[in-house]
């Protein structure tokens, strides 16, 4: 997900055979001082986009209870390729312009289903 901030690493690609298989991806951001709002605001608007891509499996948007700054996107593809469509969308590069200066920390993790 925000592989295109400039402040933020790229995101690298799954290794061969991942590549191909449905995973799931756990984002944190992290709002900065003053910009709750904003970033939840931006967040609520590309779930139902993202809900209807092809290769989404899931994408749900939750708040942490304890630091209500804090967000998690969870969300499914079929694989690597349904994210990196997904990444260059317009609703997402929206998002991504919408909150560049709002993030103070951003990190995604994969997960890959055993059980």
């Amino acid at each position: 997900m925000i592989s295109a901030l400039s402040h933020q690493p790229v995101i690298p690609a799954l290794k061969d055979t991942a590549m191909s298989q449905a995973f799931t991806a756990i984002a944190t951001l992290v709002a900065k001082s003053g910009q709750q709002a904003l970033l939840q605001r931006e967040l609520t608007a590309l779930v139902q986009p993202s809900r209807e891509e092809a290769g989404c499996q899931y994408y749900n948007l939750h708040q942490d209870a304890e630091a209500p700054g804090t967000f998690y996107v969870l969300e499914r593809w079929d694989d690597e390729a349904a994210l990196e469509f997904h990444n260059a969308t317009a609703h997402f590069q929206h998002f991504l312009s919408q909150t560049r200066e709002a993030i103070e920390h951003f990190e995604l993790k994969r997960l890959l289903l055993i059980l």
